[in-house]
């Protein structure tokens, strides 16, 4: 019966969101705010994380291909379509749910307990929507530009890496990433990425916007929302690539 209340009560919450939107100047002013927020301080941690996974990722499969019978090729494609298909889309996702989706939570949820929220709506403000609205669309906009860019910075780490510790030449490596290239791989991650962004902004402030007593149930409510989001890129991953790559 709970997972029923809460189920409930989100969708109750996205209604208000979309339902009677603030004056258009507020929120633009607003998106900027939170695109710079959310998304353009998480560029440093993707780049960082990526690069590190691509030289990772093509280590591993240098030295799981170590049979003669492998063409080196398959290092580079293996490491090309990993990034692609998975880690750039819903593993970085699940970073950033804990990054993004604690800030999210915490910012919204510690208004609630000082009683801003309580403030806006007494003033004729519709908080739902003036809070959560220009967090879900930042970070549903910059989401693919994170995938993008994390997908360049692994394939990058890997360049370096492989021919660095010699499992690999550049040339080898290079003719990999562009062998049997699948363009709707990347057509797919784009998706996924469009949802997870959702997750990531909607579900914390959903936390967040609920959360009762005082700082320390806001900290509960960071990684309750953390944790939630999480089982649901999940979920979302699996019928995602039920729906779209089947």
């Amino acid at each position: 019966m709970k997972f029923f209340f809460h189920v409930g009560r989100y969708f109750n919450m996205l209604h208000r969101v979309f339902g009677r939107p603030e004056r258009l100047r507020i929120y633009i002013r607003q998106l900027f705010h939170e695109i710079d927020g959310l998304g353009v301080n998480s560029v440093g941690i993707v780049v960082i994380i990526s690069l590190f996974i691509g030289g990772i990722m093509t280590i591993q499969f240098a030295y799981s291909m170590s049979n003669p019978i492998y063409p080196t090729t398959l290092v580079g494609l293996g490491t090309r379509d990993t990034l692609i298909l998975e880690f750039s889309s819903t593993m970085l996702a699940l970073i950033m749910a804990g990054k993004i989706g604690s800030n999210i939570t915490s910012e919204i949820g510690s208004m609630k307990v000082t009683e801003q929220i309580d403030s806006l709506e007494v003033m004729g403000v519709n908080s739902a929507s003036y809070l959560i609205l220009p967090k879900i669309i930042a970070v549903v906009f910059i989401f693919p530009f994170l995938f993008i860019l994390s997908v360049f910075c692994g394939l990058l780490g890997g360049l370096f890496t492989g021919p660095l510790v010699g499992v690999i030449s550049v040339t080898n490596y290079l003719e990999g990433i562009q062998y049997l290239f699948e363009p709707y791989y990347v057509t797919f991650s784009l998706i996924k990425s469009l949802f997870f962004g959702f997750l990531v902004a909607s579900v914390p402030a959903y936390f967040g916007y609920y959360v009762q007593g005082g700082a320390l149930e806001v900290g509960k409510a960071s990684t309750k929302a953390v944790v939630n989001t999480n089982i649901l890129i999940l979920l979302f991953d699996l019928i995602l690539t039920r729906l779209l790559l089947t």
